[in-house]
């Protein structure tokens, strides 16, 4: 070992010199405590060099040396000059050469690393100056508790303190090595001196002893960034001390032992919130535990209490912060267990992304010393050191937040990987581990492809909308060349109605295939029809439609023999994926869009030419499949459509076009909303009997329910006499209405429930269903006309791209299933002025086109005469923007007659075209009939029977019994077949002179077909008798219309005479 003498020299010290200083050390402090006490108070002693010969005790060592610590040297560093006070005159004396060995021994104690205090231990004889050490205020006292835990091969060391006045910062070899520092022993004279965090003490000194002041080290103070660990007292000390951010981050390894020693910052750099300047000073009480020197008795000093530091942990690591040397200073002798802590601490902390936690030094040192961690601690035990145990508790408990760190994600799929294929066959556990992981995995695997499935479908409904205004810019600006010239017409009669609607459509397939009269499109021969069949039609019945259609020439002629082959004219496409999706009620146009093959084929059948699109109830992906075929489409958009298709959205296309409309309510989508405006209207129209309930979405009166309301009403009477007295003025006035008001609000939900009758009674058994769904899709509320007598007709228009409107088809319906379901259809109609009609139709025509509608719609009305102004008065009731079965119906009527249709703004049947009929026929126009013709054409025949007989046997046996088309003559009947496999449904067209005797015909053909294929113990189930039954109820009408025209024809005749 070496020493240091005044000179700076290093000689070597033998250890038992040491060994034999430190006995006399121990004889010494109970001869001279009074020189000691002199030394405390300050006063400077010069000690002689008397040398103590004495041999060394040959006992064995109260403390050992660790093993190999002899073959060791210890330097000594130098320390200031200490200044001492004397002690009183009452202490005992001791030898000159004792008192100077008990002061070089506290001297060791008091700053064991300066170099300086090795030098008294060379020549024990010779005289030394004791250095003066500065007094200080005592630093508050803390208390230390040894920890348990595992050894740390690297702990962070505690930082080297030396003396401001140290001319030189210490070398590597004087720094104390780790395993020194973490058990914190000096090693002197070959015995060993416990520092302050030791339990043993030294035997009680005969007289009380008073705090040994210790040099202040000062840190400087700086703020700490964003991300790294700031360091704070305990919130009850108002002094903060902050140390500038180190360059280097130290893992697991002292900095003095690397010979990294920071310099000492300036004193004028710290920040303080008092006025003094903080100040770190020595527990003095700890060295008063340690070693018990006789002192004077002085009044006692004013000591600040020790504050537990606490960590401000900020997902970085600070190893030099304030909190953290504090901390490790204060528990050093635990500080192993401490650091084995706060790694995986850390750790968890960081992985789970936890933006600031404050760690109770007190509780760490605690916790540490109570637990033996072999393995890392758990969420529980790193929460008990928390201060704000609760913040930090709800991060870490969200779901997925380990996986919101720094490679978390891949963190995350790499565990569901190893816990998927890590397992163990023979744990239960593991394989429910892997279970869940594979549900995990498959989950996500699932959600993953669903978003980019969306995220696909949308980028690609914009772009096909996109595409759709484009080209539809393109088909209005060459339109008037594209209808006169050579073109292709695709006929997609899809019914794309929302999903709910399809999935209570019966028969959804044939009822899309209603519309073959499509065909017909082939009138002009400068039209290809293409038509997408939504059923797989057998060769006997494509035969069928080749010779109806080719019967073209010999109605021309008159001749049947003159029959031409029109199979390259018109085409008949069934998509392949018709039977793919039996249960998911697609319509026509998605079936056709998940049809490959069907699609190229249609590729290959338009390339070169010019074609459009016709489709039914517009869809996306009607857009979709004219995006692929790059065709432009003849119709709305169909977020267009479907706004005003609705019942409320015809209510705004009438609004907004000033037609009449029937008194009533849009927009009902709550019960009290329903019976306030049921109430106001009842009170403002007493004449109307009948009130009707429509739901918005719902079509050919499946969602259509009545009421007669004023035959149930109990305070009708009452409020009948109310009005008559009042008077109608007075009436709006008066407080019998707002009586009458409430009388009929509180009616109405009894008189509702049991006599509201919807007209689907299958699908709506209750009013309560009915209800549920009218006021979950909105509906409307309107008036039934009060009249005996109410005809209800139909009109078709066109919104030519131009935005030209043309009117099609008109006829009035036919009513087999009720009075609010059409069965069929009388063309032309001739219930209402032609001129009137026309009126109404254009100005709801420019109302629709101003809306974004394009394309084929039709509107229905109801006409009937007002019984007390004896008035004929028409009303809007129904919009569909779509292609109708009654135009499809009309189409084949002009192709088997070669005629035009009086609309009512044209001339009578086949004696003048309009203007599009002109432009087909441009060339080619035939001679005009003799006479006009009407017609009677059904679209819902429906017979159970049919079924048990072909379709050839059922026309061969209609001709035996004289149901038949003559050519000659342009008239007779005509069947529409639409399917053969199930074979309950048909179509008939039966054309006439006289509406009447066409009515007569069209009744007595079902009668024909009823007898023909039913048994008579089996009638089946059929509407004919029901279209009988109106056709009767129409006839009836007839023949009294037809008489009273009888009977005035001669009072104008005598009038004339007259």
């Amino acid at each position: 070992m070496e020493k240091n003498n005044l000179k700076g020299n290093a000689e070597a010290v033998d250890i038992c010199d040491l060994r034999k200083a430190t006995e006399r050390t121990e004889l010494g402090l109970r001869k001279h405590a009074e020189n000691y006490t002199n030394v405390v108070n300050g006063q400077e002693l010069t000690l002689s060099s008397a040398g103590n010969n004495e041999e060394n005790s040959k006992e064995p060592p109260k403390w050992s040396l660790p093993f190999g610590a002899c073959q060791k040297q210890l330097v000594l560093p130098r320390v200031e000059p200490v200044t001492v006070q004397r002690c009183s005159k009452s202490a005992p004396r001791v030898c000159q050469g004792s008192q100077q060995q008990v002061e070089m021994d506290f001297k060791i104690m008091l700053d064991p690393e300066n170099t300086d205090n090795k030098a008294g231990l060379k020549h024990p004889n010779d005289e030394t100056r004791l250095p003066l050490i500065t007094k200080k205020k005592s630093a508050p006292m803390c208390s230390q508790k040894a920890g348990k835990g595992p050894t740390v091969s690297s702990p962070w060391a505690l930082p080297a303190f030396h003396s401001p006045g140290s001319p030189l910062p210490l070398a590597e070899e004087d720094t104390p090595k780790a395993g020194i520092v973490q058990e914190c022993h000096l090693l002197v004279g070959g015995q060993r001196l416990i520092l302050p965090a030791a339990k043993r003490t030294l035997p009680a000194p005969p007289v009380v002893s008073r705090a040994a002041p210790f040099p202040e080290f000062p840190r400087q103070h700086k703020k700490s960034a964003v991300g790294e660990i700031s360091s704070r007292l305990d919130p009850e000390n108002t002094d903060t001390i902050t140390f500038p951010k180190p360059k280097e981050v130290i893992n697991g390894t002292s900095s003095s032992a690397k010979g990294n020693i920071a310099p000492l910052p300036s004193s004028n750099s710290m920040v303080s919130t008092r006025k003094s300047k903080p100040e770190w000073r020595y527990p003095a009480q700890q060295l008063e535990s340690e070693v018990h020197i006789p002192s004077q008795p002085q009044p006692p000093q004013t000591a600040q209490p020790f504050q537990d530091p606490c960590l401000d942990w900020d997902i970085a690591v600070q190893q030099k912060a304030l909190g953290f040397l504090a901390l490790q200073d204060h528990h050093h002798s635990s500080w192993g267990s401490i650091v084995g802590f706060l790694e995986p601490t850390e750790k968890l902390l960081r992985d789970h992304t936890v933006p600031l936690a404050t760690i109770h030094g007190q509780k760490l040192a605690q916790t540490t010393s109570d637990l033996n961690f072999k393995e890392n601690p758990t969420k529980s035990e790193v929460l008990s050191v928390m201060k704000n145990q609760s913040a930090v508790e709800k991060i870490l408990s969200r779901a997925g937040q380990s996986c919101r760190g720094q490679g978390g994600s891949a963190g995350a799929a790499a565990e569901i990987q190893r816990r998927r294929l890590g397992a163990e066959p023979g744990s239960v556990q593991q394989q429910q581990q892997q279970r869940a992981a594979g549900v995990i995995s498959a989950s996500w695997r699932s959600w993953n492809h669903l978003a980019q499935a969306r995220n696909a479908l949308r980028e690609a409904r914009h772009r096909h909308l996109e595409n759709f205004y484009s080209r539809a810019k393109h088909l209005a600006a060459n339109w008037n060349r594209i209808r006169t010239s050579r073109r292709t017409i695709i006929h997609i009669p899809s019914l794309g109605y929302s999903q709910h609607i399809r999935e209570h459509i019966p028969d959804l397939s044939l009822q899309q295939n209603l519309q073959m009269g499509r065909l017909c499109d082939i009138l002009d021969a400068n039209v290809d029809v293409i038509y997408i069949c939504p059923l797989a039609l057998s060769e006997e019945l494509v035969q069928y439609y080749h010779k109806l259609l080719g019967l073209q020439a010999a109605v021309r002629s008159g001749n049947p023999e003159d029959m031409a082959d029109l199979q390259d004219r018109f085409k008949i496409l069934t998509p392949e994926a018709i039977n793919s999706f039996p249960e998911h009620h697609m319509c026509l146009a998605t079936v056709l869009k998940y049809s490959p093959r069907t699609m190229q084929r249609l590729q290959a059948l338009l390339q070169g030419r010019d074609a459009y699109l016709v489709g039914g109830v517009p869809h996306l992906d009607d857009l979709a499949v004219a995006d692929e075929l790059q065709v432009p489409i003849l119709g709305s958009e169909p977020a267009v459509a479907q706004l005003y298709s609705t019942k409320s959205g015809s209510k705004r296309i009438f609004a907004s076009a000033g037609v009449p409309t029937p008194p009533g309510e849009r927009d009902i989508h709550s019960r009290e909303q329903l019976l306030r405006a049921l109430s106001q209207l009842i009170l403002d129209n007493l004449e109307v009997q009948r009130w009707l309930f429509k739901v918005d979405d719902e079509h050919g009166g499946n969602g259509t329910a009545f009421c007669d309301v004023i035959s149930h009403l109990e305070c009708y009477p009452w409020i009948q006499r109310e009005w008559q007295g009042h008077g109608p003025e007075v009436w709006s006035e008066s407080q019998a209405r707002e009586l009458a008001l409430v009388k009929i609000s509180q009616e109405l939900p009894g008189l509702l429930a049991q006599h509201v009758q919807p007209v689907n009674e299958k699908r709506f058994p209750t009013w309560e269903k009915f209800l549920q769904t009218f006021l979950t899709q909105g509906g409307v509320i309107e008036a039934f006309p009060f009249s005996a007598r109410v005809a209800t007709l139909t009109v078709d228009l066109l919104i030519e791209p131009t935005g030209e409107v043309t009117l099609l088809s008109s006829g009035d319906q036919l009513h087999a299933e009720g009075p609010l379901r059409s069965s069929g259809t009388t063309i032309p109609q001739r219930s209402v002025d032609p001129e009137v009609l026309g009126v109404l139709c254009l100005k709801i025509g420019e109302a629709c086109k101003s809306k974004g509608v394009l394309g084929y719609f039709s509107v229905d009305f109801v006409a009937f005469t007002h019984p007390q102004t004896r008035e004929q008065q028409v009303w809007a009731t129904d919009l569909d923007l779509c292609y109708s079965d009654q135009l499809a119906l009309t189409q084949l009527l002009l192709y088997l007659t070669d005629g035009n249709l009086d609309c009512g703004l044209q001339g009578p049947l086949g004696s003048k075209e309009s203007k599009s009929q002109q432009l087909q026929h441009e060339g080619t126009k035939p001679p005009a009939p003799s006479s006009p013709r009407c017609a009677v054409a059904s679209s819902q025949l429906r017979h159970s029977s049919l079924s048990g007989i072909s379709y050839n046997l059922l026309l061969h046996t209609c001709k035996a019994r004289g149901v038949g088309f003559d050519l000659q003559e342009k008239q007779g009947t005509v069947f529409v077949l639409y399917e053969d496999q199930k074979r309950h449904s048909l179509g008939m067209i039966t054309i006439g002179e006289d509406l009447q005797g066409v009515l007569l015909t069209f009744a007595r053909n079902l009668f024909i077909i009823h007898q023909e294929i039913s048994a008579p113990n089996m009638q089946g189930e059929t509407n004919f008798k029901m279209a009988i039954q109106d056709i009767e109820a129409i006839l009836g009408v007839t023949a009294e219309n037809k008489l009273g025209l009888e009977e005035e024809k001669p009072r104008e005749a005598d009038a004339l005479k007259e």
